[in-house]
């Protein structure tokens, strides 16, 4: 997923706005207001009869009570920006899927909500956890930043938590000693099959997954016990997705947000959207 820096570009966005239109209300405004109040003054004793001693009144006042540029442009955006922000922030941000880890569940060009606060409330840019709600179950498709770039969004299933010990030997996925129900749904290709689209549960999660017939490297045998503070990480489409198979662990203070929805689907640019797929991420 990308690696922009959106929330510290927002972040910096509303804080150099907010912070023009303090430093005019506190300091640049005063002067305004003088010449405004001069120009009141100046045709105060005056009857305004004619079109234009009034429309010399009020090009008086309005170039006396003009804005800079910048606290003008200050104004319009901040709003704007702060309540993108703050949903952004703490309640729901959108993403775009740009590969296919996660395969069938969700595909290249799914666009995605992720909701902020069902594990705990962070703060932005920093990503700290200040009012703690809930943590990661198994099965729940999470948005986070991996180990190996702690820059760069992620998103894929959660498999262990922590204190489990993980197995995945020949696509044979076992939690704790106990072995995850799979279920054959298809073999696809019909004519002559690669993959296999199979069924998971896990807890009170069930979704789908594809594999290779063959299974590949990161799917014939590993074995991994999760540290308190992180959580094993695999995306649905098994034999291709660089998960916590190959880069290890995902720290809690590197988790954004849980998805919870598809709401759109586009392909490219040049393609029309598509709602097709809209609808809740098993």
């Amino acid at each position: 997923m990308s690696s922009i820096n959106l929330p510290l570009i927002l972040t910096l966005a509303v804080l150099i706005t907010g912070l023009v239109w303090l430093f005019d209300a506190l300091v640049l405004s005063r002067p305004r207001k003088q010449k405004v109040a001069a120009v009141e003054k100046q045709f105060g004793g005056m009857v305004l009869e004619s079109e234009q001693q009034k429309t010399a009144y009020e090009e008086a006042k309005a170039v006396a009570a003009k804005e800079p540029m910048l606290v003008e442009y200050s104004k319009s955006f901040f709003p704007v920006l702060f309540i993108v922000f703050f949903l952004r922030s703490f309640l729901v941000e959108p993403f775009q899927i740009p590969s296919g880890s996660m395969i069938p569940t969700l595909e290249v060009g799914d666009f995605i909500l992720v909701n902020k606060f069902a594990y705990g409330v962070r703060a932005p840019v920093l990503n700290k956890e200040i009012i703690p709600i809930g943590k990661p179950q198994r099965g729940d498709v999470m948005v986070f930043f991996p180990p190996h770039a702690p820059e760069t969004y992620y998103i894929k299933r959660v498999i262990g938590i922590p204190g489990d010990h993980i197995t995945y030997n020949n696509h044979q996925l076992t939690i704790n000693g106990t072995v995850v129900e799979e279920k054959l749904i298809a073999q696809l290709p019909a004519g002559a099959p690669v993959l296999k689209m199979t069924s998971e549960k896990i807890d009170d999660k069930t979704f789908t997954t594809h594999k290779y017939l063959r299974p590949s490297r990161l799917s014939m045998q590993g074995s991994w016990v999760v540290p308190a503070g992180h959580y094993f990480m695999m995306g649905d489409n098994r034999d291709n997705s660089l998960d916590s198979r190959e880069w290890g662990m995902v720290s809690e203070d590197a988790i954004v947000g849980k998805a919870f929805a598809v709401w759109m689907h586009w392909d490219s640019f040049f393609s029309i959207p598509s709602f097709d797929r809209a609808g809740v991420i098993q």
